[in-house]
């Protein structure tokens, strides 16, 4: 009987010793490791200085380095796809933007689902877009310039950065909405097609707002209109599309940070909660607003309801328009 109480007894002891030792989920331990961080676009850019911003922000509060790595090409599929097929172990997150609702109906066929394939973490901020126009072109206002494409069709010259962009989108719907004949002139980039607008072979774009703040101030280019749904606090004095005279002409630029689907829920929430600490920060705030962001800061079931509506819009806009990859 003493034997078989001392086998019991080591028994026990040695099942609990099993149990202690037994490894934490990968979400209680997460993160152990560096993080890698893809953002499908060239450095320099907007989406660039959002990323590598958050990015040095979680490193510091997370435990663990984020490395950044940019993986450039075919309208962000590229790094995208990367992100799609990574581990869903929360060691691989990524960015994503707005041409992410532009894709699904430019290409005929993706390397992954857009829906299907992410975990949405978080959208962290609406990017700010601005109508501007050469000083040459002799209107002031929204309304002028409907006014002045309607009379004259196709007499002047918009610069399209890229096929699928926001500012190729806002123009196809001023063309429809408003029934207004500009001729598109495509670019490849944002900088080329912002170059020539200063020089005045185009005479007016749909830009990203940093990318055409400095010649605003400097008087080389006449802001008409944010196509914010309402004035921003980066540029305040510039009224909104639908206050200058287009109704309906509202969209943003946007940035969100998302992991492969099937990762842990907890790692998710984690990251959510770290994004949110750092978007409430005052120098992360600063950064930010300096690439025309504002912070959106959702939660990831808001991020994810938005993704499969923003496709159908944006999808039907590509197709009315017969917008084609280049």
């Amino acid at each position: 009987m003493k034997n078989l109480i001392i086998r019991f007894t080591a028994a026990v002891l040695l099942c609990a010793g099993t149990l202690g030792s037994m490894p934490a989920s990968s979400a209680d331990t997460y993160p152990s490791r560096p993080i890698k961080l893809i953002i499908p676009f060239p450095p320099g850019g907007g989406s660039d200085v959002v990323g590598r911003v958050l990015g040095q922000w979680l490193s510091t509060s997370m435990g663990q380095q984020v490395v950044v790595e940019n993986r450039v090409g075919a309208s962000g599929t590229i790094g995208t796809a990367m992100i799609a097929k990574a581990a869903p172990d929360g060691y691989t997150i990524g960015l994503i933007i707005s041409n992410h609702f532009v894709n699904p109906a430019l290409f005929k066929k993706l390397p992954y689902d857009s829906v299907k394939d992410f975990a949405p973490i978080m959208l962290i901020a609406n990017g700010l877009f601005a109508l501007v126009v050469h000083p040459s072109v002799p209107i002031k206002s929204m309304q002028e310039l409907i006014a002045l494409a309607k009379a004259q069709p196709g007499k002047l010259n918009i610069g399209i950065a890229s096929t699928g962009t926001i500012g190729h989108l806002a123009y196809e719907q001023l063309k429809a909405q408003h029934k207004v004949e500009l001729t598109p002139v495509l670019y490849k980039g944002a900088g080329p097609a912002v170059a020539d607008l200063l020089g005045g072979h185009t005479q007016v774009m749909f830009s990203s707002y940093p990318s055409v703040q400095q010649y605003i101030q400097s008087g080389r280019l006449r802001a008409l209109a944010v196509t914010s749904e309402k004035r921003s606090t980066v540029a305040p004095e510039i009224p909104t599309a639908v206050e200058a005279g287009a109704a309906g002409l509202i969209l943003n630029d946007w940035w969100g940070l998302v992991a492969p689907a099937g990762t842990d829920k907890a790692i998710i929430s984690r990251l959510h909660d770290e994004l949110a600490k750092a978007l409430a920060s005052p120098e992360v705030m600063k950064r930010l607003r300096e690439v025309g962001a504002e912070i959106v800061a959702n939660t990831p079931d808001e991020f994810a309801a938005s993704i499969p509506s923003g496709i159908a819009k944006w999808s039907k806009v590509i197709r009315d328009a017969g917008i084609e990859a280049e």
